[in-house]
């Protein structure tokens, strides 16, 4: 059992950060076409770069790039195979003809940028190069360039869409219709008709279709959808259950206590997709590197055609204007700035189905970097369950101690005074009158009941108050509220903790991949002390008010040190406001969890700390295997093009083969496993 004194860690105000305002990753711009990018103009990203195309990955919607593609197999295999070559007037028609049919899309929109000015991208790159191969009779090269540039792009987009869906179908179980109770009848109806105050009915099999109080004596829920536990939570009467669990034994009567718009489930929901929008600061150097790359690479171009001309006696314009043209095909930056960010959905995915939710990729970056992690102690290492082991009055009844005591309590929502409360039970209603109660941050509480004056809390809410108190109580190695009444002191009541029981696991896995541990508590030195020697917790700090936690935690970023705070996402304001990362823990049960922590363990485990690192690292590991696959090809493709050695074929074979390599790459992060 472990021990805590009260009112340390647990009297401080209540943080809220600004709601998320990124843009919905399922409301993109979309463009109901092959090459699925919406106008640079509207949306001012990355070359234009838009791979949200919703239904557009479909082969019907394709038909035109399709039949582009038969004509141009046919036309080889006419040429290759059987040596036939038609006339110029019906190559040009054909092959025009096939280019079209996949290029329009291309053309129009590297038009449209053009007439803005905006030259450098990769549409206009693909253009001038189709266009340019078209001008000295490489026919088939043109389109097949267009052709395969065209199908990277579609599978390019299928790939991102997917991932999307897979994002939000992960957590958007929220059924279409549900049970509802009115005028003593169930009947069928959508959950966005059913008010707050209403009971549903969830079948065996069922999900729940909005947040409520179970009004039944039990039932058993699998939370996976929610935690990524499979392991049923069996709930009690009275007990708060949430939209998107599934019950799993008999008919359970629910009071709905929220919106179906206001439930966790649709919070959490809107908060991943949100997250797919914050880019990382990898994403973020991709894109500011593809402007500066893209009219480098163009004007290279423009000199492998040129600079020739002046050192060159047998200068042939078609030979080099053929190299500029493949260096313009393998310069397309596409593989980056699609790939990349795939990687950070993926993560995104990975995580949540483990029950870890990212407010951005960003965030994932953040994690990467993390070598050191600093831990509140109850909620976090501790289940933050108490139960009252001992009560010791001094100068009145033993009943009345603990009446004055739970009364006051009463104003307190923390787990301890929950304790009290439940321990005095009827005892707690005798007192009928409760008067200005004050909360004293780090110390504890302070109020008249009954017209007496009533101090409840730590040892230094006494001495705050020059009360003097036995000398023995310092040495209880307990969770302990001390009780003054009316200036003298009372008595103490002391209450039991228990370490989570992944607890111990997770330390030893922070310590396998090098990172600090702390542990900071508002707790006497000894209760601190016991728990971290228990869990191996390199340093831990008791007797710590808000402002000490602070000043800890910036003598740890004064080393380097770059620091995860975790905690239940409301209290230590400070110290999540100057921590790296804030990771809340169990942010399923509180609504402030959701908009205050960068980082939502969704349940009270300790060990997903770690899987939340291994996560970031493992999107990170990927997204530079990208990074470093395509920059050495297109390094190597560029030589060989501007050296006369590869062909358009290769150029485009090269470019499309990158993209879809890396694709593949990062698609694969969603079936890891941490």
């Amino acid at each position: 059992m472990i021990q805590e004194s009260h009112g340390g860690e647990d009297r401080k105000p209540t943080y809220n950060t600004a709601s998320l305002t990124a843009q919905k990753m399922m409301d993109e711009d979309k463009d109901p076409h092959a090459v699925n990018h919406a106008d640079a103009g509207k949306n001012g990203d990355h070359d234009g770069h838009d791979h949200g195309g919703g239904e557009s990955s479909g082969w019907k919607s394709h038909w035109a790039l399709l039949l582009s593609l038969a004509v141009l197999v046919v036309m080889l295999t006419l040429e290759y195979g059987f040596d036939y070559v038609p006339s110029a007037p019906m190559g040009l028609a054909i092959y025009g003809a096939a280019y079209l049919l996949a290029g329009y899309k291309v053309l129009d929109l590297a038009f449209r940028k053009a007439v803005r000015l905006d030259f450098f991208n990769e549409f206009f790159l693909m253009s001038v190069a189709t266009l340019g191969a078209f001008a000295i009779g490489s026919y088939s090269e043109g389109v097949a360039v267009m052709v395969f540039y065209s199908i990277g792009e579609w599978f390019q987009d299928a790939a991102v869409n997917r991932a999307k869906r897979s994002i939000k179908a992960l957590l958007d179980v929220r059924p279409d219709e549900v049970s509802v109770v009115r005028n003593g009848t169930a009947m069928v109806v959508d959950p966005k008709e059913v008010k707050i105050g209403e009971t549903i009915q969830v079948k065996s099999g069922e999900k729940v279709a909005l947040d409520g109080e179970l009004l039944s004596e039990k039932a058993s829920f699998n939370t996976a959808a929610l935690t990524g536990e499979s392991k049923p939570d069996t709930k009690a009467k009275g007990e708060k259950v949430y939209a998107g669990m599934i019950n799993l034994n008999t008919v359970a009567e629910v009071q709905v206590t929220s919106l179906f718009r206001d439930s966790k489930l649709s919070r959490i929901l809107e908060m991943v997709q949100d997250a797919t929008a914050r880019k990382s600061q990898t994403q973020l150097f991709i894109s500011r590197f593809a402007k500066v790359y893209t009219p480098i690479v163009f004007f290279l171009a423009l000199a492998v055609c040129a600079v020739p001309y002046f050192i060159m006696d047998d200068y042939d314009f078609n030979v080099w204007f053929y190299r500029a043209l493949v260096f313009l095909v393998i310069s397309c930056p596409c593989a980056l700035v699609v790939s990349i960010p795939l990687g950070y959905f993926g993560g995104i995915g990975l995580a949540s189905r483990n029950g870890i939710l990212f407010k951005g990729s960003n965030f994932l970056d953040v994690m990467t970097r993390v070598n050191a992690v600093v831990m509140d102690k109850t909620g976090t290492l501790t289940h933050g369950v108490f139960k009252v082991q001992q009560v010791a009055a001094h100068g009145l009844e033993e009943k009345e101690l603990v009446s004055l005591t739970a009364a006051i309590e009463t104003q307190s929502t923390h787990p301890i005074a929950k304790a009290i409360a439940e321990f005095a039970g009827a005892q707690a209603a005798q007192a009928s009158r409760i008067e200005q109660v004050e909360e004293i941050s780090g110390h504890g509480l302070k109020g008249m009941i009954d017209g007496k004056q009533v101090l409840a809390g730590n040892t230094k809410l006494l001495k705050k108050f020059n009360i003097p108190y036995p000398a023995e109580i310092e040495g209880i190695v307990n969770t302990i509220v001390v009780v003054a009444v009316n200036g003298q002191y009372a008595g103490y009541i002391t209450i039991a903790d228990e370490i989570k029981e992944d607890a111990a696991q997770a330390i030893r896995e922070m310590h396998a991949l090098n990172i600090q541990t702390v542990m900071l508590s508002g707790d006497k030195q000894t209760v601190v002390d016991e728990v971290a020697k228990k869990l191996g917790i390199d340093t831990a700090f008791g007797n710590l008010l808000p402002e000490d936690k602070v000043a800890k935690v910036q003598a740890l970023k004064d080393q380097g040190r770059h620091i995860a705070f975790v905690g239940d996402g409301v209290n230590d304001a400070p110290v999540v406001a100057l921590a790296d990362a804030g990771i809340a823990m169990g942010g399923l049960g509180s609504d402030a969890t959701i908009e205050t922590a960068d980082v939502v363990i969704q349940n009270d485990q300790p060990s997903k700390i770690v899987s939340a690192i291994k996560v970031g690292k493992i999107t990170r590991s990927i997204v530079w295997q990208n990074i470093i696959l395509a920059m050495t090809v297109k390094v190597i493709v560029l030589a060989l093009g501007a050296g006369g050695v590869a062909t358009l074929w290769e150029a485009v074979i090269a470019d499309v083969g990158v993209a879809l390599l890396a694709i593949l790459n990062a698609v694969r992060i969603q079936r890891m496993k941490v």
